[in-house]
């Protein structure tokens, strides 16, 4: 994939986001999103403390730094503010696949900003990474995915029966997936 070659800095503009690299100026925005347990349950992870989002950010830019990279993991902004409201990622995997996750911190939410930001994602992933699948695990009770992922043409494929350990318990998670030529790109 010729994308991962690369360590130039990625910064997208939706129509009403931009995506864009994090900094060490966005520690506030990243504890906004980890630390708050009405988005982490969600998301599937225990909530993180301060120091644990400093360290989740401080290995996001790291990890933004290396050649090849293995993932895209970008702040999500409104397009009027450069305060971080949320994140995606593509968590780059073989066989010109990826794996999509994003969040949106709870007091931005229903605003569009997700499907903004996943659908510029995508473009990006399936244009300039030249992905040829993207998967999407979602907990069976974050009904606002769901409905994301599917009004955006994904397709269930089946339950990963306890998925993830979160919260003292096994969770299951539904995978979606949408392949290249299904994608759909902005006009």
């Amino acid at each position: 994939m010729r994308a991962r070659l690369t360590t130039e800095r990625v910064a997208l503009t939706g129509r009403r986001v931009r995506l864009r690299e994090f900094s060490a100026d966005d520690l506030d925005g990243v504890r906004g999103i980890v630390g708050d347990d009405r988005v982490t349950y969600y998301l599937n992870i225990n909530s993180r403390n301060a120091e644990q989002a400093r360290q989740l950010l401080d290995g996001i830019i790291e990890r933004a730094r290396q050649c090849p990279r293995n993932d895209y993991y970008l702040a999500v902004t409104a397009l009027d503010e450069d305060r971080v409201v949320g994140f995606t990622r593509l968590l780059l995997g073989d066989f010109e696949a990826a794996e999509l996750r994003f969040a949106i911190a709870h007091d931005h939410q229903r605003r569009g900003y997700a499907t903004d930001a996943v659908r510029t994602i995508l473009d990006f992933g399936f244009g300039t990474l030249g992905l040829h699948r993207v998967t999407a695990a979602i907990g069976p009770e974050n009904a606002a995915s769901l409905a994301l992922v599917e009004q955006l043409g994904f397709t269930r494929e089946g339950v990963l029966r306890d998925h993830v350990f979160t919260g003292g318990a096994w969770r299951d998670s539904i995978l979606y997936s949408v392949l290249v030529h299904e994608w759909r790109p902005r006009s």
